[in-house]
C-alpha cells in the first residue's frame, strides 16, 4: 500500500509538472461570479524602479508580480528633451510564447533589470518616458502604461520625482509552494537514510524516554532550529539569487542548461548512482561536535538541531541543492526563507510524532522507502525538463515530457504482462496512465504540439464561430458606447458588453472558445452584443476603463432591460464556456 501511494503521487503531479512552478490559468469553473478582485492594479502589477542612475547608463527594473508578465515588445523610452539621447534598450532573452494569432512573442516573469544607454552632454534635467504592457496568467491584458521618472543633472533622480522605491528581493509568499515544499520535507523523512536514524536521534536527545510533555518540548526544541537554519540558508540564496538577478537570467541558454543538467545529476544521486556528502574536512568536526553535545536538555536538542541541517543525510542533499537552486534562481529572500523554514518543519514532524507516541504512528521501514526516493529522483528529472523548455522547439520539450512520463510507465511495469498481486495491478494500471500520456505526448510533439497539459492539438481550435461577428456592434468611443446604452435601455433590451483589443490575446481565446459555441450563441441571440475596442488605448478610452473600474480586456459585462449593469455577474479576464455558460443562467434568473 505505500508503494501503491507514492504511485499515485507520480500519476498525478508528473504531467502537471510542467505548470508547477508556472502560473497558469486557473479553471474558471466554480470561481466567484464577479472576479474583479483577482487582478492587480496595473502599477501593482508592475513596479517599476530606478536601481542605477549615472551620467552615461540608466539601469530600470521592473519587478512583475507572482502571475504577471511583461511583453518584450512593447517596451518604449522617451526623453523629454531633444538633447538628451537614448540609446537601444539592453534586455536579457526572455521567456518564449507562441500564439496562433500573435506568433512568437518574449515575455518576462519576476525580475527585469534593463540597461538604458544616455547621452547629456549639457547635464540637463529631463523626463523619462517609460511604456510598456503586460498580462495576467488568468487572462486579463492591461493596456499599454506611460510612466514619467525625473532625472536632474547627471542622469540622478530628483526629490518627489514620484518613482517608487527600488524593489527588495522580498515577494509576496506563495502558500501553496510553501505548502508543497513542507510535504516534499514530510517525504523525505521517509528516506532509506533518514528514518531508520528517528529512534537513534530520539535517543539522544529524549534519552530513551518516548512520550509526555517533556519529550514533545525537546523534540520541537531539536525540530525548530533544524528548520531555522534551513530557512536561513533558503532566505541567504533568495537574497544571493535577487543580487546576481538570476531570475531574469535565468532566461539565457548558458543559465538554464547547467541548470537543467544539476537537477538531472541529483536525480541521479536519488536513484542511487553515487552518494553527495559534506568534505571530510567539514564533516568531521560537526561529526566531532555532535558527538560531544550532551542529550536530554533543550540547549543540547537545539544544538543537535542545528548541527542536523548542516550534517543532512545523501538522501536528502540531492532534493535540497535543488531546493536551494531553485530559490536562488527565484530572488526572492522571504519566499526561499518560509520555503525552507517549511521543508525543515516536514522533516521533523516524524520526529515529533515519534517523540510523543512512539514507533506506532510512524510506518514501518522496508522497500518502499526506495520507491519513495526514486520518486523525488523522477520530479527532480522534470523539473530539468522544465527549465529546458525555455530553449528548446516546443515539440522536442513536449517529447521530453513524453519521454519521461515514458520511462515511469515502464519502472511501475506497465508492459509487464506477468500475473501480479492486487497492489502491483494497481500499479502497473498507473504505468498504463503515465505510458498513454506519453505515446499522447509524442504523437503531438510529431504534429507540432508544446502544451505538456494539452499534448495532443485540439481539433476544433479552428472551427468557425457559431456566432457570426456581424452580431456584434464595435465602438471605439465612449459617446458611441453611451449611446448603444440608451438605445438598448429605450428599447427595454438585456446587452452584453464585450471588452476587445487587437492585442489581447485571451479575448482571441474567448472569441473561439466561448462564443463559438452553438448553444452559447443561441442564448445571446436575446441580447444587444456591443463590443468596446480599446485596442488605441488612448486617454479617453482608458477613463472609460476607470468609470467602470476594470483594468483591461477581456472584460464581459451585462445589462438588464433597464440599463442597470449586473455588476456581480462580470466576467474580468479569461474564462471557458462552461462558467460563462452559469453566468448566462443567473442572468436569465434575474432577467
Amino acid at each position: 500500500m505505500p508503494r501503491l501511494l507514492i504511485l499515485i503521487l507520480l500519476l498525478f503531479t508528473l504531467p502537471a509538472t510542467a505548470g508547477l512552478f508556472d502560473s497558469r490559468p486557473a479553471p474558471a469553473l466554480g470561481a466567484p461570479l464577479n472576479n474583479s478582485s483577482d487582478f492587480l492594479p496595473v502599477r501593482e502589477a508592475f513596479r517599476l524602479s530606478v536601481v542605477e542612475s549615472g551620467p552615461e547608463q540608466l539601469t530600470l527594473r521592473f519587478v512583475a508580480a507572482d502571475g504577471y508578465y511583461l511583453y518584450r515588445h512593447r517596451f518604449q523610452f522617451a526623453a523629454s528633451d531633444a538633447e538628451v539621447a537614448l540609446g537601444a534598450a539592453e534586455l536579457p532573452d526572455g521567456e518564449h510564447k507562441t500564439d496562433e494569432y500573435f506568433g512568437d512573442v518574449e515575455v518576462y516573469y519576476g525580475v527585469l533589470d534593463v540597461r538604458l544607454p544616455v547621452a547629456n552632454p549639457a547635464n540637463k534635467p529631463f523626463d523619462l518616458r517609460v511604456t510598456y504592457q503586460g498580462c495576467a496568467d488568468k487572462g486579463l491584458c492591461y493596456p499599454p502604461e506611460t510612466e514619467t521618472l525625473n532625472f536632474g543633472g547627471a542622469a540622478a533622480p530628483t526629490a518627489g520625482s514620484g518613482a517608487p522605491p527600488a524593489a527588495s528581493a522580498g515577494q509576496t509568499p506563495d502558500w501553496r509552494s510553501v505548502a508543497l515544499f513542507f510535504l516534499a520535507g514530510l517525504g523525505l523523512t521517509f528516506t532509506p537514510c533518514v528514518l531508520p536514524m528517528l529512534p537513534i536521534l530520539s535517543g539522544v536527545v529524549l534519552r530513551g524516554q518516548v512520550g509526555g510533555m517533556r519529550s514533545l518540548a525537546l523534540s520541537l526544541a531539536y525540530v525548530v532550529p533544524m528548520a531555522l537554519c534551513f530557512a536561513l540558508l533558503g532566505a541567504l540564496m533568495g537574497l544571493f539569487g535577487a543580487e546576481l538577478n538570476l531570475q531574469a537570467r535565468l532566461q539565457a541558454p548558458w543559465v538554464l542548461v547547467p541548470f537543467a543538467l544539476f537537477f538531472a545529476l541529483f536525480a541521479l544521486a536519488m536513484f542511487g548512482a553515487f552518494e553527495l556528502r559534506l568534505p571530510q574536512a567539514l564533516s568531521g568536526p560537526l561529526d566531532r561536535l555532535a558527538g560531544r553535545t550532551r542529550g536530554g536538555s533543550f540547549t543540547g536538542a537545539a544544538l543537535l538541531g542545528a548541527l542536523s541541517s548542516l550534517l543532512v543525510s545523501p538522501c536528502v542533499s540531492a532534493p535540497l541543492a535543488g531546493a536551494l537552486l531553485y530559490i536562488s534562481a527565484s530572488g526572492d529572500a522571504l519566499g526561499g526563507g518560509l520555503k525552507l523554514l517549511a521543508l525543515g518543519l516536514g522533516m521533523g514532524a516524524p520526529l515529533v510524532l515519534f517523540a510523543t507516541g512512539g514507533g506506532a504512528l510512524l510506518p514501518r521501514s522496508g522497500p518502499w522507502m526506495l520507491a519513495v526516493r526514486n520518486a523525488f529522483g523522477v520530479l527532480l528529472l522534470a523539473v530539468a525538463v522544465w527549465m529546458l523548455e525555455r530553449v528548446l522547439p516546443g515539440p522536442l520539450a513536449l517529447a521530453l515530457w513524453g519521454l519521461l512520463a515514458a520511462g515511469v510507465a515502464v519502472f511501475l511495469g506497465a508492459l509487464e504482462l506477468v500475473p501480479k498481486r492486487t497492489p502491483a495491478r494497481l500499479a502497473q494500471l498507473a504505468g498504463l496512465a503515465l505510458l498513454v500520456y506519453g505515446l499522447a505526448a509524442w504523437v503531438g510533439a510529431l504534429q507540432g504540439g508544446s502544451d505538456p497539459l494539452r499534448p495532443l492539438p485540439m481539433a476544433r481550435a479552428g472551427a468557425p464561430a457559431a456566432l457570426p461577428q456581424d452580431s456584434w456592434v464595435t465602438v471605439d468611443t465612449p459617446a458611441a458606447l453611451d449611446a448603444q446604452l440608451a438605445a438598448a435601455r429605450n428599447a427595454g433590451e438585456p446587452l452584453v458588453l464585450d471588452w476587445y483589443a487587437d492585442w489581447c490575446i485571451s479575448c482571441k481565446v474567448i472569441e473561439r472558445e466561448v462564443f463559438a459555441e452553438a448553444d452559447i450563441a443561441t442564448s445571446l441571440s436575446g441580447y444587444r452584443l456591443i463590443r468596446f475596442d480599446i485596442t488605441d488605448s488612448n486617454a479617453a478610452q482608458r477613463a472609460l476603463l476607470d468609470r467602470y473600474r476594470l483594468f483591461g480586456p477581456p472584460a464581459i459585462q451585462f445589462f438588464d432591460r433597464g440599463g442597470r449593469e449586473l455588476e456581480q455577474l462580470r466576467v474580468v479576464g479569461e474564462i471557458d464556456a462552461p462558467a460563462f455558460r452559469q453566468r448566462l443562467a443567473e442572468i436569465e434568473r434575474l432577467l
